[in-house]
């Protein structure tokens, strides 16, 4: 495998979609699990801490960062066989619609509703209420993100496979 601009931008394709899928298996494996042991509050007032704080530029770059470089690649490799723009379609069409849009249309919704409620001022009742609202629905839309990442993923290194068995 030559180290061409072409392979320098579908590794950091992977090596950014990897990251995503780990951030969400981390999530799905240890932190929801983590916090849903906690009572009412806690789980609320880490999720809302956890919600701030990983809104950062690094985040932004590893969760947006495979759509751009993904659609840069299908452009650079539109020329290729088809298994190869093949796979690298639907690897980014799954990583669209599977992560990034059940985020947009999802989750992030349910984190402004969290993101918004004074939990100081909640009474016992409201918090069980939030998290009855906020906690199943939004560890399914994780499972989506979580398993619609790890499939790109794999697809993207099936990809690279190809690309380098074929020498492109």
């Amino acid at each position: 495998m030559d180290l061409t601009i072409e392979n320098i931008g579908i590794i950091a394709l992977i090596v950014l979609t990897g990251l995503s899928a780990g951030l969400c298996f981390t999530w799905s494996n240890s932190i929801t699990l983590g916090i849903g042991r906690l009572n009412d509050f806690g789980y609320l007032a880490s999720f809302q801490q956890m919600n701030r704080t990983i809104l950062n530029p690094i985040f932004f770059i590893v969760f947006f960062g495979p759509l751009f470089l993904g659609l840069i690649n299908i452009y650079v490799f539109s020329n290729t066989s088809n298994p190869i723009i093949g796979l690298l379609i639907l690897a980014i069409g799954i990583y669209l619609f599977g992560v990034l849009m059940v985020t947009i249309f999802g989750n992030v919704p349910l984190n402004e509703i969290l993101g918004k409620t004074d939990l100081s001022l909640a009474s016992s009742k409201d918090l069980k209420s939030l998290r009855d609202k906020f906690e199943v629905k939004w560890n399914r839309l994780h499972l989506i993100r979580t398993l619609s990442s790890i499939i790109s993923f794999i697809m993207l290194i099936i990809s690279l496979i190809q690309i380098t068995k074929n020498n492109i």
